[in-house]
């Protein structure tokens, strides 16, 4: 077992931060399998073809997306943490993958080559690219990939994670930061009163630096990643809660039933409303302008559907008791700001 471990100082300024990069090697490892999710079925459906195109195109490009998709240990090229928080931008983060030199980057894909499901070498790395600056190209290639598969679909991705920012913000903040970690994956946990568990693995532990850890959502249903810039800057990559209870197909019949009696906007809206969100989120994720949303939660607040929240600046929306009956769940046990 190998536990990040946090002084009262670093876990006070612990916060969440959201990664471009994290975001492609992502959508990165959705494409290149099966789509299993319908949040992203039509996405996958439109993306996935020309993916595969570039991977078979150029060898480079096709070895360092197998073993970036098959290993469990992810070279430090691609798991630096954000450096911008909830603003990093790809640009930014595209500069610290391309400053390895090919020594050091080959180090790091031999590493991950040996964690990888089946080890092939790295045979590839020199023939495709005899040149060398490898981590360049390297960053070149997440840029590709960024630009032509999910900056198409940040808007809708970023209000996502944004949601399960406002969430998570939530928890810690009436509950502190053991019980917002619980639910974030499936391998870390709360271990005492300081520190993270994060792998089974048998490594030495980390000490994190009083800055504080780093949380960052991607869009994934499943999958989680360390990133770490020595000596005590860490980041943990973990799938955003939304992500999972979206792919969860609702009745048919009853999503129908439900737009006739509401309308389709309003349906859809207290269907999002699973999970608190703000105006600004909800219009983004339905694609209607910030007014129109504003028009349909003030008429789903006076029928006692919603009800809103102040959280500094922003007004936080969930469905009520009956908003919930009138969507067709049971009473949410999760009813926590």
């Amino acid at each position: 077992m190998t536990l990040l471990r946090l002084s009262p100082r670093a876990l006070s300024r612990s916060r969440f931060a959201l990664s471009p990069l994290a975001e492609t090697l992502g959508a990165m490892r959705v494409l290149v399998n099966p789509c299993r999710d319908p949040w992203v079925a039509s996405w996958h459906a439109r993306h996935a073809p020309a993916f595969r195109a570039r991977v078979a195109a150029d060898r480079f490009t096709s070895g360092l997306v197998r073993l970036l998709t098959t290993t469990g240990w992810l070279p430090d090229f691609v798991t630096t943490p954000p450096p911008g928080g909830m603003r990093t931008t790809m640009a930014e983060e595209l500069t610290l993958a391309a400053r390895f030199s090919d020594a050091e980057f080959r180090a790091q894909l031999e590493a991950s080559d040996h964690h990888a499901k089946a080890p092939s070498g790295l045979d590839w790395l020199s023939h495709a690219s005899a040149g060398g600056d490898w981590a360049a190209r390297g960053a070149e290639l997440m840029s590709a990939l960024w630009h032509d598969h999910v900056l198409p679909d940040w808007p809708r991705r970023r209000a996502l994670l944004e949601r399960e920012v406002t969430y998570r913000a939530g928890l810690v903040a009436v509950y502190g930061w053991s019980n917002a970690l619980g639910t974030m994956s499936r391998r870390s946990a709360w271990v005492g009163n300081d520190a993270i568990r994060f792998s089974n693995r048998p490594l030495p532990d980390r000490i994190v630096g009083a800055e504080g850890m780093l949380f960052v959502p991607v869009t994934l249903t499943r999958g989680t990643w360390l990133c770490e810039t020595p000596p005590d800057t860490f980041a943990l990559v973990y799938p955003a809660r939304g992500v999972a209870e979206r792919s969860k197909t609702p009745a048919p019949d009853r999503v129908r039933a439900l737009e006739r009696l509401v309308g389709a906007i309003r349906a859809r809206i207290l269907l999002e409303l699973a999970r608190p969100a703000t105006t600004t989120e909800l219009a983004t994720l339905l694609e209607i302008s910030l007014g129109t949303a504003g028009g349909h939660i003030a008429v789903l607040r006076e029928a006692g559907l919603i009800e809103g929240t102040r959280v500094g600046r922003r007004v936080v929306y969930r469905r009520t008791d009956d908003g919930d009956r009138l969507a067709g769940t049971a009473a949410i046990n999760d009813r926590r700001p």
